[in-house]
């Protein structure tokens, strides 16, 4: 496959693979979603602009850091198609989903914290269970796991 040159206006899917390091067929899937866009050219073949590498860029960093792909869209329905992100674009993004990523960080930490000692089901089959969840209280919640999983 050809090398990019700045002067590079519209790539092909396999271009904008190589250039991203995301398979073809997920980039498809991205366009299916509406988190990216093409033209079509008259045989039927996809172009993209330069500028959706900063969109795939910043699909991948938001799956990154956890964000569903129905809230990435959500944020990308907000600039027109042809909108370069920016810098400025992401730290405002970012701030939004603050508080979702921490209440997240929380919840890894938890589990990492308690994983080796319960798996907070209420099954009482571990003798610290005894003293976590004293009379099975949290089997009354339902069930899952509910000391690690909280909603």
């Amino acid at each position: 496959m050809s090398q990019l040159t700045w002067k590079t206006h519209e790539l092909t899917v396999g271009e904008l693979s190589q250039r991203s390091g995301v398979p073809a067929s997920a980039l498809r899937f991205y366009e299916r979603e509406g988190l990216i866009h093409s033209r079509r050219t008259s045989g039927n073949q996809r172009r993209y602009t330069r500028h959706t590498l900063r969109r795939v860029a910043f699909v991948r960093a938001s799956q990154r850091v956890g964000m569903p792909l129905a809230q990435i869209r959500e944020v990308l329905s907000l600039f027109p198609e042809d909108h370069v992100l920016t810098k400025e674009d992401w730290a405002r993004i970012s701030e939004c989903w603050r508080k979702d990523l921490n209440e997240r960080i929380e919840q890894l930490e938890n589990i990492r914290d308690n994983l080796t000692e319960c798996i907070g089901c209420g099954c009482l089959s571990i003798s610290k269970c005894a003293l976590a969840n004293p009379y099975d209280r949290y089997g009354e919640q339902g069930a899952g796991s509910h000391r690690l999983l909280k909603s």
